[in-house]
């Protein structure tokens, strides 16, 4: 079975999408829904609590620590991270369970936007690479929680970048999928900041971190540019 952790923060417009979404589209695999606050102000908090399959968990904001709290809390085997703006295929739960009856431990979704523009397209077609560099939070991530745990989880250091740090040592462990259907996500980031805008933020990010920044020095030049 599988416990899926949404980290959430002022998501009232979506998480109720995607909260009919995993019921339109699961097999049955499911154990349970978390949904992780990060202090929302808006009317998440009251959309997680009426649904009757959804446990509500508030928390200190930040996703890393979101996450890890909603993982402390889970009841299954299997831990499934998504984001609020990300929509996973149909029977996405069996497809995760067959990888993990088939030996592996972690993976993820190819992804695609729900914006039709040729560099979003690319860069959704590159998800489908099995490599370190193809991969982002926006993909969701399923990983067996024997491994999580000795992982220690997401290092709660990282405000931005935290999906990115734990997959690279998920991928260290040699135990890394991606399987081949689509998670939809949303490109609001890319409509709010422009799409070339956006690109270059998450490619300065990158290139940041294989250069040695540390985490506050990723999320202090990740909030300037999103300020600005």
């Amino acid at each position: 079975m599988i416990s899926i952790i949404i980290p959430v923060y002022n998501e009232e417009a979506q998480l109720p999408v995607l909260l009919k979404h995993l019921e339109a589209s699961s097999s049955g695999f499911i154990s349970e829904i978390i949904v992780v606050d990060g202090g929302s102000t808006d009317r998440t908090p009251e959309i997680a609590k009426d649904h009757p399959k959804v446990f509500y968990v508030p928390s200190e904001k930040g996703r890393a620590i979101q996450m890890n709290n909603g993982a402390i809390l889970a009841k299954a085997d299997i831990f499934y991270f998504l984001h609020a703006d990300s929509l996973p295929p149909e029977n996405f739960d069996a497809l995760i369970v067959a990888e993990v009856e088939n030996g592996k431990k972690a993976g993820c979704f190819q992804m695609k936007f729900d914006k039709d523009h040729w560099w979003l397209n690319l860069m959704g077609h590159f998800t489908r690479i099995n490599h370190i560099s193809c991969r982002g939070g926006d993909q969701s991530l399923f990983v067996e929680r024997e491994l999580f745990e000795r992982l220690q989880g997401f290092d709660e250091s990282y405000i931005v970048y935290e999906d990115n740090e734990f997959i690279g040592r998920l991928y260290e462990t040699g135990n890394f999928t991606v399987i081949k259907s689509w998670i939809t996500t949303s490109a609001r980031l890319y409509n709010r900041l422009g799409v070339w805008n956006t690109q270059r933020l998450f490619v300065e990010i990158y290139w940041k971190r294989r250069l040695g920044a540390s985490a506050e020095e990723l999320y202090s030049h990740y909030y300037k540019r999103i300020s600005s």
